[in-house]
């Protein structure tokens, strides 16, 4: 993200979470869903002070349990309303079922899932195979690495979602980003409202025309809805680029599905995600005041996910390595699979290593970044197609 041009606004100091609650709020969400999970509550904490406070005229509605949050705004959303809940983890798990039920209904819903570790054995703490285990449900997924990316990136999909008709997650690493503070820029409401207009749509369910909606649908039209579920998520890829132009004409930062730093006469280029991107900036600063030629590609959109754009950056005399905080296992880490299906075409996988590290938690420092980019450099062997950093056996 890069700002360009002034902006109007208040500049606060918000955490994560915070940021997620004022973008709901300038949003002007209608029916909000809340079941506490750590580290998601202090979202849905806020967010009901906002409207016990009268500051969001929204219908808040404690549930119990996260299956229930989620179903509960697919009642609302089918009904016209504009909608929202956040959870985590275990929460998003149990929310499985109801993902493929929004996704297959075409309801644009919002949520805000803080990225945290899956049991067995227990964490609260950060790695992403939570949302990335949901990523054949049909939902637009967002990976934001700042407070002010969280705020921003809700608000693009809302946008984004109301177009195409799909559901979207924007993703925030749990403690690192939901319980940091950091200056985010709050535009006024009138500004928010230019660039997302209230929520309308024609296939709402209606006493005054009634119809059905995910009702029993016979091999003859299943294929169908499949395939228009598929081709709107193509249609995403066009769609959030005019969104992002959009927002920067709005609010003057820009934003694209990659994000790409220092590039132009790297060997060695991290393609990494969420706040590990962060990371390694700061190490890639150190290296090339050092003279080290390193760069940096973050992915801000996952799904769908920006084959094309990809290809377009990837170089044959580069070596590549895809740090992954999440691991499908029996295969490895899950962006080095998705960066590797993108390249298989151009015959440019082979210069590709997917690290896995940082799971549970763990700390990935900018020393560690620095370590695995000499290793790669001194062409140290690495263990198949993807390699884990950091295991203390």
């Amino acid at each position: 993200m890069k700002a360009r041009t002034a902006v109007t606004g208040s500049r606060m100091l918000l955490s994560g979470s915070q940021a997620a609650a004022h973008a709901v709020m300038a949003a002007r969400a209608e029916v909000i869903t809340t079941y506490p999970i750590i580290p998601q509550s202090p979202i849905a904490n806020q967010l009901l002070e906002f409207c016990s406070k009268g500051e969001l005229q929204a219908r808040y509605v404690k549930v119990e349990s996260a299956h229930s949050a989620l179903s509960t705004l697919i009642g609302a959303s089918a009904a016209g309303a504009r909608t929202f809940t956040a959870t985590s983890s275990q929460g998003l798990a149990l929310m499985h079922e109801m993902l493929h039920w929004a996704a297959g209904d075409r309801l644009p819903i919002v949520i805000a899932n803080v990225n945290r570790a899956l049991g067995a054995p227990w964490s609260i703490w950060v790695d992403h195979n939570d949302s990335l285990s949901q990523r054949d449900t049909g939902w637009i997924q967002f990976y934001v690495s700042s407070c002010q990316e969280v705020f921003d990136t809700i608000l693009q999909a809302y946008r984004l979602g109301e177009i195409v008709q799909l559901p979207v997650m924007v993703n925030l690493d749990g403690f690192y980003l939901s319980h940091t503070i950091e200056p985010v820029i709050l535009p006024k409401p009138a500004e928010v409202d230019a660039f997302l207009p209230p929520y309308r749509t024609e296939w709402r369910l209606n006493p005054q025309k009634p119809r059905s909606i995910g009702n029993l649908t016979s091999p003859d039209y299943y294929l169908e809805f499949r395939y228009k579920i598929q081709e709107a998520m193509d249609t995403a890829k066009t769609v959030a680029n005019d969104v992002y132009q959009k927002f920067e004409s709005h609010f003057g930062r820009h934003y694209g599905s990659l994000d790409c730093y220092e590039l132009e006469d790297a060997k060695t280029v991290f393609i990494t995600y969420a706040t590990m991107a962060q990371t390694v900036k700061h190490a890639e600063r150190e290296m090339r005041r050092e003279g080290e030629k390193v760069g940096l590609i973050r992915i801000r959109m996952f799904r769908p996910f920006p084959a094309e754009d990809l290809r377009q950056l990837i170089r044959s005399n580069c070596r590549y390595i895809v740090l992954d905080r999440n691991i499908s296992f029996g295969t490895g880490g899950i962006f080095g699979q998705e960066i590797r299906a993108a390249l298989y075409s151009q015959a440019q996988d082979s210069n590709i290593i997917s690290i896995v590290l940082g799971l549970g938690g763990r700390d990935v420092a900018p020393a560690m970044i620095r370590e695995i980019a000499a290793k790669y450099s001194k062409g140290e062997a690495f263990a198949g197609d993807h390699y884990w950093e950091g295991v203390r056996l």
